[in-house]
């Protein structure tokens, strides 16, 4: 009991930082209808940075984490500013295969400054675990599970009751009923953009925190596929449910199949789901289900 315990905080702490980094997703895709392939390039820049001012600059690890997500969110506009606007009107396969391409881009900077060995963070959080009960906890744990609330819960309030919120959520709705009720819907893609920049560059904090940073870091951004996937590509809440199942179930199977067959089941593991998932229902748990006439 204590070891199936000991996983299932072990899970939900990967899945709240998946359901974080599934907001990026879920934010692009509702409000451009782009599935972006750079998100986890946008966490391993965002991961670099922290580290690097950390680490080179001296700066207290909170100051990092605050200047890191100021740049990321004006990364995010740049990014659309400069890649996307551009690319307003074209067909969506070129769009897809340009945030394919601006992850190669991203991924080489990155090698290109910093390399590609693990590096770590020093250490900011007290070594010895909090232990209730049976079970022993990691004050990074304890960190990474209290961001994503208070981010999840900010952005929650935010997309229901500011303007802009609102504003994004008609835009994702229905784009041209938003411009003919005056918003600036160009201006809602790059918002949309840059708080995707943000939430990710939150998710390779904490994952650098907890696993070290290298450049296999973007894989992560691969591995929230079978989040948004499971919880619906255009849903806030499937996001955060996604993140938190898949999160639990792969460590599940980590904890209990990797030792009868010899390893590789926590990684395949969210795939299978995702495919079982997509079998069973196409649009995710709470995904908007499309009526086509033919």
């Amino acid at each position: 009991m204590e070891f199936f315990l000991q996983l299932i905080v072990a899970g939900i702490v990967m899945g709240s930082i998946y359901a974080i980094v599934a907001l990026g997703f879920t934010l692009i895709y509702k409000s451009t209808g782009v599935v972006n392939f750079a998100q986890g390039e946008l966490l391993l820049v965002g991961a670099y940075i922290c580290l690097h001012l950390t680490v080179e600059y001296r700066l207290n690890f909170v100051a990092s984490f605050i200047i890191t997500i100021l740049f990321m969110f004006f990364f995010g506009f740049f990014i659309e500013k400069i890649f996307l606007r551009k690319m307003i009107g074209e067909p969506i396969i070129s769009i897809i295969m340009l945030t394919i391409g601006l992850s190669s881009v991203l991924k080489s900077v990155v090698q290109l400054i910093w390399g590609t060995n693990t590096k770590t963070f020093p250490q900011i959080f007290p070594e010895e675990p909090l232990i209730i009960g049976e079970i022993s906890i990691s004050y990074v744990y304890i960190f990474s599970i209290i961001s994503v609330s208070i981010f999840l819960a900010l952005f929650t309030i935010f997309f229901k009751k500011s303007k802009v919120g609102i504003a994004m959520r008609a835009v994702a709705s229905d784009q041209q009923a938003a411009l003919s009720m005056g918003i600036d819907v160009k201006r809602i893609f790059a918002l949309s953009w840059a708080i995707a920049a943000v939430v990710s560059s939150v998710g390779g904090i904490l994952i650098g925190n907890i696993n070290g940073i290298n450049t296999s870091l973007s894989q992560f951004g691969l591995k929230v596929f079978p989040v948004v996937i499971l919880g619906g590509l255009d849903s806030i809440l499937g996001a955060i449910v996604g993140g938190l199942i898949i999160g639990i179930l792969e460590n599940l199977a980590g904890g209990y199949i990797d030792p009868l067959i010899g390893g590789g089941a926590k990684e395949v593991f969210p795939f299978i789901f995702m495919i079982i998932i997509l079998m069973i229902k196409p649009y995710g748990l709470f995904g908007t289900v499309e009526v086509e006439k033919v």
